[in-house]
């Protein structure tokens, strides 16, 4: 089948520099994703109309358009609008984190909604803070009911990442492809790549079931 994975030779441990670069961004888009979904489905669950609208609007513009645009987008209209030298991985993170944040906002609002509406108005009747109720009793309900969703948004943020080495982020699909450009060979190092996903993937779904088993004996 013509394949020599001998080729990998000395390009391994560059390669796999790549995967703290991966995981970093993964983890940063997935942290202010989360964040600022938050902070969108409270606008959702709000009785302030311009509040709600302006998230349902957030929503549907970050769902309804391809996030690779999202990412160009970012990356080379801000230099241009703004004066600002940004960073292919700042670009990326903020580009990656507000399209995950429009998919967490429906995630994390369905959570907030599940949770018994009776809870809410007992800590109302208690004179309990909104801002108290939701940090302290509503969130972190709705966080265990949405966990499962939550761990398959990051896995796909993992997956995705890939994108950012079109613009230049040394991960690992942009180290890859440097192996192949420098032996001609692009075959045996996507390949090696690729089996790195997978196994970062299954590291991740690996640990959400430990937290889930957690939360549970929990309750």
């Amino acid at each position: 089948m013509n394949l020599d994975f001998s080729v990998l030779n000395g390009y391994v441990p560059y390669v796999l520099k790549g995967i703290a670069i991966t995981l970093l961004f993964t983890l940063v888009s997935a942290l202010f994703g989360f964040i600022w979904g938050t902070i969108l489905s409270l606008f959702k669950i709000s009785d302030i109309k311009p509040l709600k609208w302006f998230a349902n609007l957030y929503t549907s513009i970050f769902r309804g358009t391809p996030l690779l645009l999202q990412l160009f987008l970012i990356y080379y209209a801000t230099p241009q609008l703004f004066k600002y030298d940004i960073s292919p991985l700042m670009a990326a993170g903020l580009a990656f984190g507000l399209n995950s944040a429009a998919y967490l906002s429906e995630t994390i609002r369905a959570g907030i909604m599940s949770v018994d509406r009776g809870q809410r108005e007992a800590a109302m009747s208690l004179g309990i803070p909104y801002k108290t109720m939701m940090i302290s009793i509503i969130l972190p309900q709705a966080i265990k009911n949405i966990l499962p969703a939550l761990v398959n948004e990051c896995i796909a943020l993992l997956k995705e990442s890939s994108l950012v080495s079109v613009i230049g982020v040394e991960d690992l699909m942009r180290r890859a492809n440097v192996v192949g450009s420098d032996t001609f060979r692009y075959f045996e190092p996507l390949v090696f790549v690729g089996v790195i996903y997978y196994v970062l993937v299954l590291m991740l779904t690996m640990i959400a079931r430990v937290l889930e088993r957690r939360m549970r004996r929990s309750d």
